[in-house]
């Protein structure tokens, strides 16, 4: 079988230019940021052992810090420094993607080469440092014409382990909006496509190991005093460089950027919002992966342009209401506390809610005889909980248990897929769903009743940011999709993207979905 008749192949390939560009220069700039610190600082403290010692333990410190849990810091760091500039100077700048991607990767980098400077440095042979004086040689004569040579094999071994964890790291950047081969993995992951999966894991490795070979040339290059071993290697590197940046630098500039979060249903509405832009004659590039508050500020910033969200996600975590009101009334105080507070504009409703909902395996709910969460709270201490990644720390947790008293023996955080079948397995026993995922029926799960009306509504809405407000061609390109969408049609296009074959692509399904309703 030819691997290119695939759909998932071919569309692997057909995004390799721009998740490899942007992976290479995030790479690079992270990598360089990190050299420019670290060697001058390793030269600085090389002789005084107390300041050594301390800035090594905070480097080793760094290292022991999760990648997506540092790179997921520098986001909310830096939205508040912008923030700060807006106001003092008038001048703000992008908190979102390149910028903490490059702070948060530059700081991976610098532990192996402060550590191989340093080493390579302290391992010459004192007899050649006093022979260097000897003969009156100055200390900057000594460190750059003796020192320096001597120890840039060692250095050179500290940068090649850098790029290699910098490039294998930049893969995690994904959720603060920095486009990168990790792309494939995170979208993989949420939509089964494991052939994405694959493809991320085998491009962000051979591009490591081709970093690797290359700076390993340079390094024998200056072993063995090979002038062109070293021309070699850096002509490689240049070419590389080179061939993975032009197509992405490429890419028209005036592209409206398609936001979506970190599930299927997410990048099957940003796939088909995508589409109906580029019939409409709009470029549109996808932004995808992003963590609820991450695209939400990244929205208000002009950093993306066009997102669906759910009127319960905002209320909540947004605005901070805790109140439930009508369906109406909160989309009426929605649309206007965004666009009076942030700009924002509520394009309309699709057409259907996804909810937090409590869900159980239909046969297990039945043999407890529980039907609403009311009835589940007398035996939730022996029973265990699974959420995705957010819920737990999300307001419409808090308000379940403050409504209900839950109080479970176990929570578990898992990737959303993987929850329904955790429970259908009897791994957990109870999971945080969505009403629109098709796994609920293709699990046989049961949504349990919220009596209390502890969850507000979710009915999904197309946002706008406040640059894009007044883009008359966006809102005609959109204006078809509003209301067309139902809870039986978005299941069944959840449930088809959940399939993990050549025709579950967000791609394919959203091109399905567009025919189901663009009859209507």
């Amino acid at each position: 079988m030819n691997l290119l008749s695939d759909p998932r192949w071919s569309d692997a390939l057909t995004r390799l230019p721009d998740y490899l560009g942007s992976h290479v220069r995030v790479s690079l700039a992270a990598l360089a940021l990190g050299l420019l610190i670290s060697f001058p600082l390793a030269l600085i403290v090389r002789r005084q052992p107390v300041l050594r010692d301390i800035v090594l333990g905070i480097a080793s410190i760094v290292q022991t810090v999760p990648g997506l849990a540092l790179l997921a810091l520098f986001y909310p760091l830096l939205l508040a420094l912008a923030g700060l500039s807006l106001q003092w100077f008038g001048h703000g700048f992008s908190a979102f993607g390149f910028l903490p991607s490059v702070l948060a990767l530059a700081l991976y980098s610098m532990l192996p080469v402060l550590r191989n400077t340093i080493t390579g440095l302290q391992g010459i042979d004192p007899a050649i440092l006093e022979a260097a004086e000897g003969v009156g040689m100055t200390q900057r004569q000594t460190l750059t014409m003796v020192e320096l040579p001597l120890a840039l094999p060692v250095i050179m071994a500290g940068i090649r382990t850098a790029a290699v964890w910098v490039i294998g790291t930049a893969t995690l950047s994904t959720p603060i909006g920095q486009t990168s081969l990790g792309n494939y993995i995170f979208a993989g992951l949420q939509t089964q496509n494991w052939v994405f999966v694959l493809f991320g894991c085998v491009a962000a490795a051979a591009l490591a190991l081709a970093v690797d070979q290359l700076l390993a040339l340079i390094e024998g290059g200056v072993r063995m005093h090979s002038r062109p071993r070293i021309v070699l290697g850096c002509l490689g590197l240049g070419a590389l460089i080179a061939a993975t940046l032009m197509p992405s630098m490429a890419r028209a500039k005036t592209s409206i950027i398609v936001g979506a979060k970190t599930f299927t249903e997410q990048y099957i509405l940003s796939s088909l919002i995508a589409q109906r832009l580029q019939a409409a004659g709009l470029a549109a590039t996808p932004r995808e992966g992003l963590g609820s508050n991450v695209i939400f500020e990244a929205l208000a910033s002009g950093d993306i342009d066009v997102y669906v969200d759910y009127s319960g996600t905002l209320w909540a975590n947004q605005l901070k209401r805790t109140e439930i009101k009508p369906r109406k009334e909160l989309l009426s105080e929605l649309t206007t506390t965004l666009k009076d507070k942030h700009g924002i504009s509520l394009l309309g409703e699709l057409g259907f809610d996804n909810a937090y909902a409590l869900v159980m395996p239909r046969k297990r709910a039945e043999e407890l005889g529980i039907r609403t969460i009311a009835d589940l709270v007398p035996r939730a201490a022996s029973l265990s909980i699974a959420g995705d990644y957010e819920f737990f720390s999300r307001p419409e947790w808090a308000a379940l248990r403050q409504s209900y008293n839950l109080s479970f023996r176990q929570q578990r955080q898992m990737q959303p897929d993987f929850m329904y079948a955790a429970v259908a397995s009897g791994e957990v026993d109870v999971i945080a769903g969505y009403t629109s995922d098709g796994l609920i029926a293709k699990y046989d799960l049961v949504v349990l009743g919220d009596p209390k009306s502890a969850i507000p509504p979710y009915d999904a809405i197309v946002l706008i940011s406040p640059k894009r407000t007044g883009d008359q061609a966006l809102r005609d390109a959109l204006q078809p999709l509003l209301g067309k969408i139902d809870i039986a049609t978005m299941r069944e296009a959840n449930l088809r993207a959940a399939n993990g074959d050549s025709t579950s692509s967000p791609d394919a399904v959203a091109r399905w979905l567009w025919g189901k309703i663009g009859k209507r």
